[in-house]
């Protein structure tokens, strides 16, 4: 994450995917603090001009090198983190979405250094971004839905 996502003047917006292959979602081990070796869904910032859905899509191409079709939208969440004065260190509000697995195996990268594919009853054991549990079983009831 870079200096300029810090203490931000307003909150950043942010998307997120939830890939599903055969009942398992792709989760990896942020590499960055304060989430460091938390698992989370691949996800960053929006750019002008893209949608939600188009951002992220390209962020779990991005940091994963996997290709999904989109089934929609499954929730937000947010992460505010203070410092010490109280004072908004950074600030994200993450648009969710989940779908189907079209191509690739899952690639570990820089940002998530370490990728598993895992069913639901793992992942709620595993030490996940706050909020990313009921996210992960819209989207499995998104997938199951279209079955």
């Amino acid at each position: 994450m870079t200096t300029s996502r810090l203490y931000p003047a307003r909150p950043f917006l942010a998307a997120s995917f939830a890939v599903f292959r055969q009942g398992r979602v792709l989760l990896g081990a942020r590499a960055m603090p304060p989430n460091d070796m938390f698992y989370s869904i691949p996800g960053g910032v929006v750019e002008t001009g893209e949608t939600l859905e188009d951002a992220a899509l390209r962020e779990l191409f991005e940091e994963t090198g996997v290709r999904a079709h989109n089934l929609g939208f499954v929730g937000w969440s947010q992460f505010i983190e203070h410092d010490e004065a109280g004072k908004a260190r950074r600030h994200f509000v993450i648009a969710s979405f989940a779908g189907l697995w079209l191509s690739g195996e899952g690639k570990p990268g820089e940002e998530l250094p370490v990728l598993r594919w895992t069913d639901l009853a793992e992942a709620a054991d595993m030490k996940l971004t706050q909020g990313l549990l009921p996210i992960l079983r819209k989207g499995l009831e998104l997938v199951e839905a279209q079955e």
